[in-house]
């Protein structure tokens, strides 16, 4: 009785692997004691002073998510809320040398889980498949479609 498929159930398939490779990533990551949003912070707050709004919007967080991340950061010495440089009305999230250390060996696991993955595909493949996700990402998935019942917003490139 159920209607036939016309197409892959591409929600399925994305949504496969992006669970599957958060997981790994979850575990990988918490060999050192860190999660997937502490890493996300730390890595973002390096690249520039940012607000911890603006890090909570490149890392898809809730306020008060963002701030239990943010807490845990300074608790293990690796991040702090400091006043901006350049609105002293503004708090930043800024890392501190330790953090740095941490974010550069995080950046490493997040590197090896992805070529990971990836290493599971030949180079043709590989190439295919990250032109392609490219191309959604950019073209005909980039923008989100609204609705009265809106889905969980992906995370946003950084």
């Amino acid at each position: 009785m159920a209607p036939a498929r016309t197409e892959p159930d591409l929600s399925f398939l994305l949504d496969h692997t992006s669970h599957v490779l958060r997981t790994q990533m979850a575990a990988a990551l918490g060999e050192i004691g860190l999660t997937a949003r502490m890493h996300c912070v730390l890595v973002h707050a390096l690249e520039q002073e940012r607000t911890q709004a603006q890090l909570a919007e490149l890392g898809d967080m809730d306020k008060t998510t963002m701030v239990v991340t943010v807490d845990a950061l300074e608790e293990a010495g690796l991040a702090e809320r400091r006043p901006s440089s350049q609105d002293r009305r503004a708090r930043i999230i800024a890392v501190t040398a330790e953090g740095a250390k941490v974010a550069a060996r995080s950046q490493r696991i997040v590197d090896r889980v992805h070529e990971e993955a990836l290493g599971a595909l030949s180079a043709t493949d590989r190439t295919a498949l990250l032109r392609a996700l490219n191309r959604l990402v950019d073209g005909h998935l980039a923008t989100p479609a609204e609705s009265p019942r809106p889905a969980r917003r992906a995370r946003q490139r950084g």
